[in-house]
């Protein structure tokens, strides 16, 4: 599964994006629920091939409704959104990644969540902060995604270690140990340049207690925690712990197998790629909440659906999404994907509730943060990844990184 475009943050924003104007609602009216009628559907990359599946089985329960669901790959479905919104033709529902979906909300292409129906307290709380924008609500929570330490058991024996560190302190002092007495090359693998380190640099940000924007939308990157985090995340380079070449399409699995690196932070999936291209590394490796600095707190990510404005089959919208999201459908798509359920109902029974790998990442996302949906979201992470990039190669300072960074977000966010 495709993991950057997952979390959505290859889109590059277009000006023509940004001038776009929505006739949100204008599609005439709403055929109802129990109408004969098409509903389209686009989703990303694996999802979209997977939900064509999950749409065939809802058909059978819902003879008046065709699915028809397109899958958009990631590397296109950001032009494709745009240019569908400014010829009024979204399909009626689509899949939002976190830093879709302000743009899009911003734009009036969207179509608020009927919170009656879908309740806040039914899904993480980072997940229904990323599907709202501007005091409302636009999309439902489909998956979730965050990060946790991934480390080698085996060789933390050989570093004289004691499970997994628990703080950030540990955590670099676990990470010289590897060096010095298990003999890696790397002590931790961390993204230290390019796009996305931002991707990288959240648990450490986070757990200090530094944002980018804080709850108001209000630059705060340059903040005493945030400083702080980037000169600790920095020291890995400085001192040799972490590579400082950014090799793009990296597969950390390999040297993780080798040994070459023992610990990274990575998301769930990787789970399955470790059990499935290594079994013989089965019983030498765990996973362990995020190191804390004043707290444990990692990056959230993931998808939500939403509908079109200028739908005229929201109510049918609404029962699909419905549909996907509830307990049943939630747990149904992790047999199928492995995604995480954002409803945190599917995680109580069934095969999710007994797996202790799993649950490390659900207690991750309990305390995860995200940024605030913002329609320029991925252009201010990226002057994050500069100031990420300029630390790790020694060109600048971490404050003066971030006073850059600070100015040029105010800039976004006006």
């Amino acid at each position: 599964m495709h993991r950057v475009a997952k979390n959505t943050s290859l889109a590059l924003f277009t000006a023509s994006a940004l001038t776009l104007t929505a006739c949100g609602g204008s599609g005439g009216a709403d055929v109802g629920a129990g109408a004969k009628q098409t509903l389209t559907v686009w989703a990303m990359g694996t999802e979209g091939e997977k939900l064509a599946d999950v749409a065939k089985d809802y058909e059978k329960a819902h003879s008046n409704v065709t699915v028809k669901v397109t899958p958009v790959g990631w590397d296109v479905a950001h032009q494709k959104l745009v240019a569908a919104a400014a010829a009024g033709k979204l399909p009626d529902v689509m899949q939002m990644g976190s830093s879709y979906l302000g743009e899009f909300a911003d734009m009036g292409a969207l179509e608020p969540v009927d919170t009656k129906t879908f309740k806040q307290d039914d899904f993480f709380p980072a997940a229904w902060k990323q599907g709202a924008y501007d005091g409302t609500t636009y999309g439902v929570p489909w998956y979730v995604d965050t990060r946790v330490l991934f480390y080698r058991t085996d060789l933390a024996k050989k570093a004289g270690l004691k499970g997994a560190p628990t703080t950030m302190a540990d955590l670099q002092k676990a990470a010289e140990a590897y060096q010095d007495k298990a003999g890696t090359k790397w002590g931790l693998s961390i993204q230290p340049s390019g796009l996305d380190a931002v991707q990288s640099f959240y648990p450490f940000l986070y757990s200090a207690g530094g944002a980018i924007l804080d709850g108001d939308g209000k630059a705060v990157v340059n903040s005493a925690e945030a400083v702080k985090a980037l000169e600790n995340y920095g020291s890995y380079f400085t001192k040799g712990l972490a590579d400082k070449t950014f090799r793009p399409g990296y597969d950390v699995t390999k040297d993780f197998n080798t040994g070459t690196v023992p610990m990274f932070f990575s998301g769930p999936w990787i789970v399955g790629l470790l059990n499935d291209n290594y079994p013989a590394l089965k019983g030498k490796w765990a996973v362990a909440a995020v190191p804390s600095d004043k707290a444990s707190v990692s990056y959230a990510g993931g998808s939500s659906l939403a509908i079109s404005a200028d739908s005229t089959h929201k109510a049918a919208a609404k029962k699909f999404i419905g549909y996907l999201t509830d307990a049943k459908g939630q747990a149904d798509w992790y047999r199928r994907t492995r995604d995480l359920p954002a409803n945190t109902a599917a995680w109580q029974t069934g095969e999710l509730a007994g797996d202790a790998d799993m649950n490390v990442f659900r207690k991750q996302m309990e305390t995860s943060e995200a940024l605030p949906a913002q329609p320029k979201g991925t252009e201010i992470t990226s002057k994050v990844d500069d100031a990420i990039g300029a630390v790790s190669q020694g060109d600048s300072s971490a404050k003066a990184a971030l006073d850059k960074a600070q100015s040029e977000i105010e800039g976004l966010v006006g």
